[in-house]
């Protein structure tokens, strides 16, 4: 593969974008990326505006410049995606699937060819380079597609190499995790300002007291429990608010809100192979 390889992606939302700006503000220059969709030119015109990529109506055409193909649309929408470009795709080229619950297998098969596909699920905080990533190695993939592919999603975050199997569990986790957080904040929020607090001043505080305890996480091999219990005296206001996380059972929402997660990302999985198998 070139030094500066040409990069595809499939589909230009959320995810899309997420990447395309933590690429483009590191290793990546705008020129080396194209971006193709299902019809949406608006979407197209903006991306190109932005964050100077290229975009192509003409999918076909995106995909046979690529050294990598990026797959981000929805996962519904990946047969008829991939039927549309699978002539186009050649022995070559590396897929990197970020489709939820889709196999590298699936892949390969609506390619139709013995393609190098990785999978991965990084999470939208790419765009500010804060992505936690996890990426699996397709039977067709080598060693050498892995460190391609870690390179790239480490310039927009960490990146972990998991087995495939694990990747419904990082979906629910790490995937979706940021909308978990956005969700705490939304609460903070709306609490400081049923107890009083003007929005101006909360809001730094309520994001400065998440970053900070993130930081106490990492800089710590104390477990989360005892970090907690340091800040929880006897009696206190801590203890007082802990006590009601725990009668409302917040643990326990948590835990169920990822399972939940992890589970529809597998019934996505079947979903999308029961729909091909119907097809064939």
């Amino acid at each position: 593969m070139k030094n500066r390889p040409t990069i595809t992606f499939i589909g230009a939302g959320s995810m899309a974008e997420s990447l395309i700006s933590g690429m483009t503000k590191t290793l990546y220059v705008p020129e080396q990326i194209i971006v193709t969709n299902r019809c949406d030119r608006t979407r197209l015109e903006y991306m190109n505006k932005t964050y100077g990529v290229r975009s192509e109506t003409d999918k076909r055409k995106a995909v046979k410049e690529a050294d990598i193909i990026i797959l981000a649309m929805k996962p519904k929408d990946v047969a008829e995606a991939m039927g549309a470009v699978a002539s186009a795709i050649h022995g070559h080229q590396l897929i990197i699937s970020l489709l939820a619950g889709v196999t590298t297998d699936t892949i390969v098969s609506l390619v139709g060819k013995n393609v190098a596909v990785i999978r991965a699920m990084p999470n939208t905080s790419a765009a500010i380079g804060q992505s936690a990533t996890a990426i699996s190695q397709g039977r067709f993939a080598t060693a050498a597609h892995v460190a391609i592919a870690k390179k790239l999603f480490e310039t927009v975050g960490i990146v972990a190499i998991v087995p495939e199997q694990d990747l419904h569990a990082v979906t629910g986790l790490s995937g979706s995790g940021p909308a978990y957080v956005y969700y705490l904040v939304e609460a903070m929020e709306k609490a400081a300002e049923e107890i009083g607090l003007d929005r101006s001043v909360a809001k730094p505080l309520i994001l400065q007291t998440i970053i900070g305890a993130a930081h106490m996480l990492q800089s710590t091999s104390k477990h989360p429990s005892i970090l907690r219990k340091e800040v929880t005296s006897p009696g206190g206001t801590t203890e007082a608010g802990i006590q009601v996380l725990e009668q409302y059972r917040f643990q326990e929402a948590v835990a169920a809100c990822i399972k939940r997660a992890t589970e529809r990302s597998e019934e996505l999985g079947k979903a999308l192979l029961s729909s091909a198998a119907m097809q064939s």
